[in-house]
């Protein structure tokens, strides 16, 4: 589909790696999505992510011109999102349950030792 073209120095949309993003600026449509469906002002949303007016404009009326395929699109990310979050919980459950299952470093346990000595002492001498 490429850029959608105003004129030459309307801000327009481009995809790049992160998808349909605000020419210009590091502001997915996702982005905007993520607002729009919590029902935030756009008066808001541009000011969250420092747009111009002319850039929030531009980016409502894509959406709203293309709304099945950005709303295709951003059920895509969320779910990415998700399953990332989900990747890095599982892979630092591994990793705490290892940790636990680590015995306790040399010379901690000599430590502790100590400290339980001088509770004791403390103790007796209250």
């Amino acid at each position: 589909m490429g850029m959608v073209s105003v004129s030459n120095n309307q801000p327009t949309i481009i995809r790049t790696e992160r998808g349909l993003t605000i020419a210009g600026t590091r502001i997915t449509l996702y982005d905007v999505m993520d607002y729009l469906t919590a029902q935030y002002p756009s008066k808001f949303i541009r000011c969250l992510f420092d747009l111009t007016e002319d850039q929030i404009n531009t980016a409502l009326s894509y959406i709203e011109a293309n709304r099945a395929e950005v709303e295709a699109e951003y059920q895509l990310v969320l779910r990415e999102a998700k399953e990332i979050q989900h990747y890095w919980e599982e892979r630092n459950r591994e990793h705490y349950a290892r940790v636990a299952a680590m015995p306790p470093k040399p010379g901690t346990e000599a430590l502790w030792a100590k400290l339980r000595e001088q509770k004791a002492k403390h103790e007796l001498e209250a």
